[in-house]
């Protein structure tokens, strides 16, 4: 006959929770269960407390017990039985595991209950030094809402890098966000992906053409939980547009979201690519976080438009004799005069703006209106060429005047660069046309850089590419 004394591995249920116990064979007999001891086996829903055995022999005898319940009862057992039947060890840990292990496993628990005990988790675990207005907008506002559908709108300054950064975090922590994208202009990209890292050890991937081609399904936005996007690179691009559509995010933040404006003419509700792409982010996100410094543009339709982004069924329609319905439940705007340190003083000096006017030297002048001159000339011809019906050569002329515009705003390096490149392709291009001349040959028509299209042209950011990707275009056009 034989007992098994249960010390380990054998899983006894009790209370509802499971506790391990290793096994270990021990010859035994009727006589050596004893009232207190605790057997698995008995019964078939649990393990039971010994109250009584009354040996009738050998081969036999009638165990009392107490179920797990508290309720009595018996059972004969024979000789057979007791193979079945285990004692289940008071001694329920052995303190014999990787104690490295358990660290790490009771960090992490720790990690994950943290915000129960501590509501402001993710402010020790940043290398930030926020101040009052960032946490009440992340604490106060964003938190407290179930989905977060939130405008920030605060002046520039006002740190909404670091307040979407501590969101994340925060959400994070409580094992609320896994899956997050940000959508950000071409020349902010890289600055997000920097801060999130710095400021809060989030490791953020940058969308690129390249990182489609290296993933395995062809669609990294199923694949990458924390990415970074341009926002002209989503909307401009009907196949990227659409592998968003169908991946799902537990929170989207959209920086300088007034770039996805919509226009009201008439009873017409004009969406550019970018609208059009907010919305399918608005759709595909389960927290959704626009940040802007100018969300109005003047005009109360187009800011009604603008916020249905945040809330289709409230916002939908025209307005009320003219009146923006209030909004101060899912949008804040604080500017700089507002905000202030932990000891009450401005964060930001007054301002006190004053215009400061300056004469330009002579070859500063010249410049200035020799290319004035180039540009104005040459957006009379563009739009002559629309109206005449070459709406295409147009559109692409007036696009290389305005870059010459902004080269001239930027420095004489700049415009100079701009204007000896031009040069040199317009003589190549010369020498091409008096080739095909001479040789009858047709001439071919310009082709724009393959996924830009005309449209992209004609709602066209320049601050959404860096100068290298302007010049390359500009080769084109």
């Amino acid at each position: 006959m034989s007992l098994k004394a249960v010390v380990g591995s054998h899983a006894v249920k009790k209370n509802k929770r499971s506790h391990a116990f290793e096994v270990r064979e021990v010859s035994v007999g009727f006589a050596d269960l004893l009232a207190g001891q605790r057997l698995a086996g008995v019964i078939v829903d649990g393990d039971v407390v010994v109250v009584a055995i009354d040996i009738h022999g050998p081969g036999s005898a009638t165990l009392t017990y107490r179920s797990s319940d508290g309720q009595l009862g018996d059972r004969i057992l024979t000789s057979d039985d007791l193979g079945g039947i285990s004692e289940v060890s008071t001694q329920r840990w052995t303190f014999d595991g990787d104690g490295a292990a358990f660290r790490l496993a009771s960090e992490a628990r720790r990690m994950k209950w943290a915000h129960l005990s501590d509501p402001f988790a993710a402010l020790d675990t940043s290398n930030i030094e926020p101040y009052p207005h960032q946490i009440e907008a992340v604490y106060n506002r964003f938190l407290t809402q179930k989905p977060l559908r939130f405008l920030l709108a605060d002046d520039p300054g006002a740190g909404k890098t670091i307040m979407a950064g501590l969101l994340i975090r925060e959400l994070m922590l409580r094992g609320d966000v896994a899956r997050c994208l940000v959508v950000a202009p071409g020349s902010l990209v890289e600055q997000w992906q920097d801060e999130l890292w710095d400021k809060f050890s989030l490791d953020f991937e940058l969308m690129s053409r390249g990182a489609v081609e290296a993933s395995r399904t062809g669609n990294p936005f199923l694949e990458k939980n924390l990415l970074v996007a341009r926002v002209d690179q989503l909307a401009r691009a009907e196949d990227l547009t659409a592998k968003v559509q169908v991946s799902d995010w537990d929170l989207v933040i959209v920086d300088e979201a007034h770039k996805m404006s919509a226009h009201q003419y008439g009873n017409e509700l004009k969406k550019t690519k970018r609208f059009l792409l907010g919305e399918v982010l608005r759709e595909r996100a389960r927290h959704f976080l626009l940040l802007t410094a100018t969300p109005h543009n003047g005009k109360n339709e187009d800011f009604l438009a603008f916020m249905t982004l945040i809330d289709p069924e409230r916002f939908a329609g025209r307005l009320r004799d003219g009146e923006v319905p209030d909004v101060s439940d899912v949008m804040r705007r604080l500017v700089k005069e507002n905000l202030t340190t932990f000891d009450g003083r401005r964060l930001f000096p007054q301002r006190h703006a004053h215009s400061l006017n300056f004469e330009l030297s002579e070859p500063e002048d010249a410049l200035y209106q020799a290319v004035t001159d180039y540009v104005r000339v040459g957006m009379n011809r563009a739009a002559r060429m629309q109206e005449e019906g070459d709406k295409r050569r147009g559109i692409i002329v007036g696009f290389a005047l305005a870059g010459l515009q902004r080269r001239l705003a930027s420095s004489p390096a700049a415009i100079y660069h701009s204007l000896r490149r031009r040069t040199e392709r317009l003589k190549t291009q010369a020498d091409e046309l008096r080739h095909l001349a001479a040789t009858g040959e047709p001439v071919p028509v310009t082709e724009l850089p393959k996924g830009v299209r005309i449209a992209d042209l004609e709602d066209f950011d320049f601050d959404d590419y860096a100068d290298d990707e302007l010049e390359n275009l500009e080769d084109f056009v």
